[in-house]
């Protein structure tokens, strides 16, 4: 059977077609821009891709359309697919019919952490020989890939709240029907899709509602707003994971200080240590839900912890993308201010007095709202200077909303710019923490490269 894949360079539809590649379907796919990582993982699983969204990749006649959310009413592929009557069908909804219906999902929902926590839990799942399907919005470093057929009964993946496709307003979530099911949090973004946080929460519960009363949910019991879509209705067992509750199931004592080592127990008993290179609270509570998600399907919290101790994280998660003359570089998906405040929050813990240069693009559908402009602020309080790329795009006054920051925050119009200012005010020592939900106009090695001229580490 042929698939053609709509917004295939995407990490979920680009995980979408290695699964489906695995499991024997003839597959092609069209993106508006095919580049790495995701082109050199198509191209090693010899699957073909066309730049763009005309009408003739469709001559191609494949069996079905697989289509992206990105992918809306008027592209010249759509209206050309549903004119000519071609069968079709979204991403979850291919992923539930052909890969999931036959396996025990486990499902890690939230808006932060979605990605760490689910690279967690099936590296976990790996290290106890379950040889899990996968398919994660992200890279973890334990595995060559963001997606994985497995051919155990397991499949682990990051349920997203963003909606499915432009025929189906749903989240992506609901289609994967879970037997274990981890919410990590609950906050209001995708200001483009969902008009406040209530929305969001329905959405929840509606996931709650594909849960069985035979399966587990595994719930931060710090998070309020969770605690509302539970009170919408909630027909599973469930566990609560808290740093904070020392009544919930699972909680964690910091042994070392800065979240380096800690104690795992499991309703008051010590279960299980983990001692890792991660940073942060937020990386404890992650570490939790993953090792009480691995818990319903058998995995002793000691055999767990083992795994943590081995795990490498995520690409794009506080990754180190280069140490030049003193300098350290960071790279970091964070562009929620929650999500800045908590990478923050982590660095400062490992870092201590170092000083700390945050450098942000706002370029989220939500940033650019301005949904958040309020908190961005105060999110980045810890960080010594702040640096904003300012393309002047964003419908309302950026210098102007973290005007709290007074004197420890610039702005530069272009990326060049930027890298400029950057290399010259940055002194060893310093930790330089890139955070965007986008590849950043290549800053990160075109300061590393700059750095490197300075120094004179090249000609």
């Amino acid at each position: 059977m042929h698939i053609h894949i709509l917004g295939i360079a995407g990490t979920f539809m680009g995980g979408i077609a290695a699964i489906a590649k695995a499991a024997g379907f003839e597959v092609t796919g069209s993106d508006l821009n095919v580049y790495p990582p995701m082109s050199t993982q198509l191209n090693e699983l010899g699957i073909e891709f066309v730049q763009g969204y005309g009408a003739d990749q469709l001559d191609l006649n494949p069996d079905i359309v697989v289509v992206g959310n990105a992918l809306s009413r008027g592209s010249p592929v759509v209206e050309a697919m549903l004119d000519r009557g071609m069968r079709y069908t979204s991403g979850p909804a291919w992923l539930a019919d052909q890969v999931l219906k036959d396996r025990h999902v486990l499902a890690v929902a939230g808006t932060h952490g979605k990605t760490t926590t689910s690279s967690m839990l099936t590296w976990i799942l790996e290290h106890a020989g379950l040889k899990p399907g996968f398919l994660i919005g992200g890279v973890p470093s334990n595995f060559d890939g963001t997606a994985r057929l497995g051919d155990s009964r397991y499949f682990v993946i990051e349920a997203d709240e963003y909606d499915t496709a432009f025929f189906d307003k749903r989240a992506k979530f609901v289609h994967y029907r879970p037997r274990t099911a981890v919410l990590n949090n609950l906050e209001y973004d995708h200001a483009d899709i969902y008009p406040d946080v209530a929305s969001i929460r329905r959405q929840f519960n509606q996931l709650l509602r594909t849960v069985p009363s035979a399966g587990r949910l595994i719930v931060n019991g710090e998070d309020a707003e969770l605690s509302k879509t539970l009170e919408l209705g909630c027909w599973t067992p469930r566990e609560r994971f808290s740093t904070a509750l020392p009544d919930a199931d699972w909680t964690a004592e910091d042994v070392a200080g800065g979240s380096a080592q800690f104690t795992v127990r499991l309703r008051g008993a010590a279960v299980a240590e983990v001692t890792w290179n991660l940073l942060g609270k937020h990386n404890v509570m992650n570490a939790l839900a993953a090792i009480a998600a691995a818990a319903h399907v058998g995995v002793e919290p000691q055999a767990a912890a083992r795994a943590l101790n081995e795990f490498r994280g995520v690409k794009r998660r506080m990754e180190i993308r280069g140490v030049v003359g003193g300098v350290t570089v960071y790279d970091d998906f964070a562009h929620h201010p929650t999500a800045i405040e908590t990478t923050l929050a982590g660095l400062r813990a490992r870092v201590g007095s170092a000083r700390i240069i945050a450098v942000l693009e706002p370029r989220s559908n939500t940033m650019k709202l301005g949904i958040h402009r309020e908190q961005l602020g105060p999110a980045l309080s810890l960080a010594d200077r702040v640096w904003f790329l300012n393309l002047g795009d964003l419908g309302w006054d950026l210098p102007a909303a973290v005007g709290s920051l007074k004197g420890r925050v610039g702005f530069a119009g272009t990326v060049p710019a930027l890298v400029q200012e950057l290399a010259h005010e940055i002194k060893p020592g310093d930790h330089v923490l890139i955070m965007s939900n986008g590849g950043f106009g290549g800053l990160h090695d075109k300061l590393i490269a700059e750095l490197r001229r300075r120094s004179g580490l090249v000609s």
